[in-house]
Order: structure tokens, then C-alpha cells, then sequence
């Protein structure tokens, strides 16, 4: 029985750091994402840093990647950036790859 429980309490403890660290990934893709689309809006130095965070924070309004998204097509839809639906989602996946590599790289 020990051998079990062990087991579950490794089980447990991966799922927890994997958890943690997809949290840590996602909000490094948001500010990434951010910055991103700040340079598509014409953006740099102080007023860069500052929309991303306001990306990073967008991403608390509900559960899931949708409300991260609807904020930066917005908003590049406003600044008339030419921006596809298609290239923000691509860069979501490129940027939360990298975002993961730097988590675990401990960057």
C-alpha cells in the first residue's frame, strides 16, 4: 500500500509543478504577445511594457486564451494594423512554445 501512495503523491505533486508551470508559460506568452502586438501598433519602450501588461491582465477576465485574443485583434483592429485573426492565433502557439522553453530554462 505504501508503494501506492507514493506513487499518488508523486502523481499529485507532477500534475501541481506541471500546472504551475503552464500557468507561469501562459502569462510569459501574454506579455510576449504583448509586446508583440504593441510593435504591430506602432508602440515601443514605456508604452510597450505598458500594453503588455495590460494583455497579461486581460487574461483574468475568464477561463481560457479567448479573452487574450478578443483584446489584441481589438485593439489592432483599431490601430488598423492588418493583422489576421490567423497570425494572432499562430503567434498565441509560437509564443507559448517559447514562453514554456524560458519557464523551464528558469529565464
Amino acid at each position: 500500500m505504501s508503494g501506492f501512495d507514493d506513487r499518488k503523491k508523486a502523481q499529485e505533486g507532477k500534475f501541481a509543478h506541471d500546472q504551475e508551470t503552464l500557468f507561469k508559460a501562459t502569462a510569459r506568452r501574454n506579455k510576449l504577445l504583448g509586446l508583440w502586438a504593441a510593435d504591430k501598433m506602432g508602440l515601443s519602450g514605456e508604452a510597450a511594457e505598458a500594453y503588455a501588461k495590460e494583455v497579461v491582465k486581460a487574461d483574468f477576465e475568464e477561463k481560457g486564451d479567448e479573452d487574450v485574443f478578443r483584446k489584441v485583434k481589438g485593439d489592432l483592429d483599431a490601430k488598423n494594423a492588418g493583422v489576421s485573426e490567423h497570425q494572432i492565433r499562430r503567434e498565441m502557439e509560437t509564443l507559448l512554445q517559447t514562453a514554456l522553453e524560458q519557464v523551464k530554462a528558469g529565464q
